[in-house]
């Protein structure tokens, strides 16, 4: 099953959260944290890889806390998963590191290597700002690449 970290979850609720605010509003880890019921330390976690991935910005002081980089239209869902996962991979044999023991039989390191720039495409094609609309647009995916 394909399913998204516990950790980039509370990225794109966090990210989703600051883009509803002021431009240039910020908000500090416990308030995301309570608003969502997620757990503080595991979150303060999260928000810093977004910092050091430049997707978000800290500012200190009595009214710091943290805020959006970049304008919520620029920044995709695919942009905090890999921030805070690391790159999108279904399977091992997608990478560049070298072939695996099965790769002179192996039938589908090609067919998934395209579903994997599929999805890559479509988390790709999601704006921070479109989710907070009525949700996504539904992406088409064409299944002859």
């Amino acid at each position: 099953m394909l399913k998204l970290s516990k950790k980039s979850d509370y990225g794109l609720i966090a990210v989703r959260h600051l883009a509803e605010k002021d431009p240039g509003g910020a908000c500090n880890t416990r308030e995301i944290a309570k608003a969502y019921g997620i757990p503080a330390e595991l979150l303060a976690k999260v928000l810093q890889k977004l910092v050091k991935n430049g997707l978000l910005v800290s500012q200190h002081g009595a009214e710091g806390g943290y805020a959006l980089a970049r304008h919520p239209s620029t920044v995709t869902a695919f942009d905090v998963i890999r921030a805070i996962d690391g790159p999108l991979l279904i399977t091992s044999c997608v990478t560049a590191r070298g072939a695996c023991s099965q790769a002179p039989t192996c039938t589908v390191r090609e067919p998934l290597s395209k579903v994997n720039e599929i999805i890559t495409q479509a988390l790709s094609s999601v704006t921070i700002a479109s989710l907070g609309e009525d949700g996504p647009s539904l992406v088409k995916i064409e299944a002859n690449r």
